[in-house]
């Protein structure tokens, strides 16, 4: 069994809001052939809890524009810290990226096949190291006496 095409549209709108509010490592799995609750699980983190809340409002309102569809739950919004978005046919993650790296929902899924993605969301990947190497040279340009 794979992904309903309802499953793919969805994950497709949904990463292409993730990637235009700057998700960090937008990935999606087809998990429809190990889980009966979801076809797919769409994955993005952001550096900061501001972002993860703006991803997740950007993405909220791209799938009821698109598909006139809302979330039947959401999880986490109050913390912000990983805030999941349940549409029954897709299931979001939107994480901040200690979370990401700590819960590595990736290793979970590995085995099941990723959902291709709009080229926006598919060029996110890596982004999270880029931005980890930046804020650590910041702060060693910081404790080194430079003024950025």
């Amino acid at each position: 069994m794979t992904a309903t095409d309802r499953a793919t549209e969805l994950v497709e709108a949904a990463a292409q809001a993730a990637a235009d509010k700057l998700a960090h490592d937008i990935i999606a799995y087809d998990v429809s052939d190990v889980l009966a609750i979801t076809d797919a699980f769409l994955l993005a983190s952001a550096p900061n809890d501001r972002q993860v809340k703006s991803i997740v409002d950007g993405i909220e309102e791209r799938l009821l524009k698109t598909f006139g569809t809302k979330p039947v739950r959401r999880e986490g919004e109050r913390e912000g810290r990983w805030v999941l978005l349940d549409y029954v046919d897709i299931v979001v993650h939107v994480q901040h990226a200690e979370e990401r790296v700590f819960y590595a929902l990736e290793r979970l899924w590995k085995d099941c096949p990723a959902i291709p993605l709009p080229e926006d969301a598919a060029a996110t990947r890596g982004r999270a190291a880029e931005h980890a190497q930046q804020e650590r040279a910041a702060e060693a340009g910081v404790r080194g006496g430079e003024v950025s």
